[in-house]
């Protein structure tokens, strides 16, 4: 057989920033669900879709001339051979109907408002290709936060500025600090702020992003990342502001306390002139019909209320864990905030009686106890600015918050001597294993 050649070369012909990029990895890269663990690492919604299902994920029947029969679900399973709706309308009303809330502005959100995508990351991604110039332009974001802003900035070849919360005072947005950046370097085209905070769970509050929004001179647009919106104080999302500014855009998303992240559906709220730019350069079908119908089905009445049900479940959670976690040794301090469905909680080399401090060996050394001996998986936060001996730990229901607290306890229980001082070679093994670059 003929020998094929090729002068082919992967490593030159893809673009440099594709081959340096170091892609968004999570915890359960490293530990694989096989259908029993307990998954604290995701920020997912435990208690499950927020949806009226039977305890069988089947809709309700309803009575029919004496007979129950299913209830008709908006999924038209026969219609799946053609296209979606290229413009989602209806569905960008029911969005619109659920942040219409006067809270912030007498106006109203209106279909024309909304940009809506796979996730909220298809918004990060657009919004970076509508606003900013591969190589020349420019990005704001302030770290700790989401990974996703640097993970879509290194894809399309944008620099990024940092300009870091204020770890003394609890994670909180630096608003003049911003400004001076924006002022000392035109070339930044969006800052993008997580309210509240991934992973410091603090709502930003709402004049600091003012302070941004009127900046005297910077042209750029300022994205507010509103994932988490939902567990924090009624009233706190600013979507419907985005009609007092035209340079605001609110990202939000059905995964979290609506319990859809399997659908992938993210929304954008923005002025008219933001939204019609990127409807206009999306995918043409870039939302399924079956997420759609999804969609529309748990911004309904029946189904709204099963998701504050599932929401005030968590808060309820939320609270016991911020009362009973702290009370096991070796646990220290919540940093950042509680206005999400996940706390940030330091991990300390001893006990506190004893002075101890945060550590990574022991936060790491805990994170794979859980996972690996328990099967319990949370997240490793401890490289993240201001987060030394930090875990992530998204809030679960009652039965796996029991298990968490029980086996945080024993795993700790092990990793420290019965003078409660670090065990020096489960020390040492942990800290080898850090430096294996798991990266958030």
């Amino acid at each position: 057989m003929t020998k094929l050649t090729s002068a082919f070369d992967l490593a030159t012909c893809a673009r440099p920033n594709i081959i340096a990029l170091q892609p968004y990895r999570c915890a359960r890269d490293d530990y694989q669900d096989d259908g029993s663990n307990i998954l604290l690492d995701a920020n997912e919604n435990a208690y499950g879709p927020g949806l009226d299902l039977r305890p069988d994920g089947f809709l309700p029947t309803e009575i029919v001339n004496g007979y129950g029969v299913p209830r008709k679900s908006e999924l038209d399973l026969l219609g799946l051979h053609r296209y979606p709706d290229p413009r989602q309308i209806e569905l960008k009303q029911k969005l619109c109907n659920l942040r219409n809330t006067k809270t912030h502005t007498p106006k109203s959100l209106k279909p024309d408002n909304l940009f809506v995508g796979v996730g909220s990351d298809e918004a990060i991604d657009a919004l970076l290709r509508c606003f900013c110039a591969p190589g020349r332009e420019k990005i704001l974001t302030c770290p700790p936060t989401y990974g996703m802003y640097a993970v879509s900035a290194q894809v399309n070849d944008i620099e990024i500025v940092k300009v870091p919360l204020n770890v003394e005072d609890g994670f909180s947005l630096r608003p003049d600090a911003i400004n001076e950046a924006l002022s000392n370097d035109p070339k930044i085209k969006l800052v993008y702020i997580c309210s509240p905070g991934n992973p410091t769970a603090r709502l930003i509050r709402k004049s600091d992003v003012q302070k941004v929004l009127e900046h005297p001179t910077w042209n750029g647009v300022v994205v507010l990342d509103e994932a988490y919106i939902d567990f924090a104080p009624t009233g706190s999302s600013l979507a419907e502001w985005v009609t007092e500014w035209p340079n605001l855009v609110v990202m939000q998303t059905l995964s979290k306390a609506f319990g859809l992240a399997g659908i992938r559906l993210g929304v954008a709220f923005t002025s008219p002139g933001i939204a019609q730019l990127l409807n206009n350069f999306k995918a043409p079908y870039n939302i399924s019909s079956p997420t759609s119908a999804l969609a529309g089905l748990a911004l309904q009445p029946e189904h709204l209320a099963v998701m504050e049900r599932n929401r005030a479940n968590i808060l309820r959670q939320r609270d016991r864990l911020m009362q009973e976690l702290p009370q096991i040794s070796g646990v220290g301090r919540f940093l950042g905030g509680a206005d999400s469905n996940f706390l940030l909680v330091e991990i300390l080399d001893r006990s506190r009686s004893r002075g101890g401090k945060p550590s990574n060996e022991v936060a790491m050394a805990l994170y794979e106890g859980l996972a690996e001996s328990q099967g319990v998986i949370v997240r490793f936060r401890g490289k993240e600015l201001g987060c030394q001996g930090c875990l992530r730990v998204t809030v679960g229901t009652a039965q796996e918050v029991d298990k968490f607290l029980r086996d945080t306890a024993s795993v700790l229980k092990g990793l420290l001597q019965d003078s409660g001082e670090v065990d020096p070679a489960r020390s040492k093994d942990s800290r080898e294993r850090e430096a294996n670059d798991v990266v958030a």
